[in-house]
């Protein structure tokens, strides 16, 4: 088990993660208006008309139209936006802060929004094949939060990132070690785990759109697998103009502040 803490990889396509930060102030809006906040009547409203049912998106059920919010389908990305704790809010906001700019840097703003979206949705009807018959509705956005995880995995392997394992030990681990291991899990759970309320099935398909989409919606010269590190322009400025004398050498690599 680890918690994803901070890592050095600095933005080279853009200068501010502005889809990162509005998804996680999204997040927290609206867990603020529905969540502990929020009447119970809200609550319960939001979970059945936001929320991802199976059985009422397949057929197999219907909702009862005064509990309808939107139609159907289209809660295959609503649900995403629903958080049913604080834990829950808070663990996927954390890697969403941590894996979600390089990603966004890697797609720009406007690609990382749709791919976002499709990894929930992704993660949505891979829990609905599952278990197309069921009642309960899925909510979080661990699925788009799980394609967000896969396609740094399949960006940036090498890179180091700060973890803190089993909740007190923080170590500088290249980060293919804990997000293959966390990847790894994802589908040992769902293989094995029986009876608990997560939908490690929303989480597999979360990781296996993320992995296909970056390479998919990447921009134009864009590496994988750290095979080329791109200086960021406005560092490359900087060292151009404080070019090293008498055979000096300066790294010009950018990190986060």
């Amino acid at each position: 088990m680890f918690i994803p803490l901070h890592d050095r990889n600095g933005l080279k396509h853009i200068r501010r993660q502005y889809v990162t930060h509005s998804l996680i102030a999204l997040n927290v809006v609206i867990w603020l208006l529905t969540g502990p906040f929020a009447a119970q009547e809200i609550v319960q409203a939001s979970l059945l008309g936001l929320g991802f049912i199976p059985a009422v998106v397949f057929g197999n059920a219907v909702l009862e139209p005064s509990l309808v919010l939107v139609p159907s389908p289209l809660t295959s990305i609503t649900y995403a936006f629903l958080h049913g704790n604080v834990v829950h809010l808070a663990s996927n906001m954390l890697f969403l802060w941590v894996f979600g700019d390089n990603v966004e840097d890697a797609l720009g703003h406007v690609r990382f929004l749709l791919f976002y979206l499709l990894c929930a949705v992704a993660g949505a009807f891979a829990h609905g094949a599952l278990v197309p018959t069921s009642q309960s509705p899925l909510i979080g956005a661990s699925g788009a939060i799980a394609g967000v995880v896969s396609a740094y995995v399949v960006l940036h392997p090498r890179v180091r990132i700060w973890v803190l394992v089993l909740f007190r030990f923080p170590l500088p681990l290249p980060a293919f070690i804990p997000l293959l291991f966390w990847i790894g899990q994802q589908f040992w759970m769902l293989r094995f785990s029986q009876g608990d309320n997560v939908s490690w099935g929303a989480h597999v398909g979360g990781i296996a759109a993320g992995a296909l989409l970056v390479i998919l919606m990447r921009r134009p010269g864009v590496p994988l697998f750290d095979r080329a590190i791109v200086t960021p322009r406005a560092v490359e400025q900087r060292s151009i103009a404080s070019a090293p004398t008498d055979g000096e050498t300066r790294d010009s690599v950018g990190w986060k502040p």
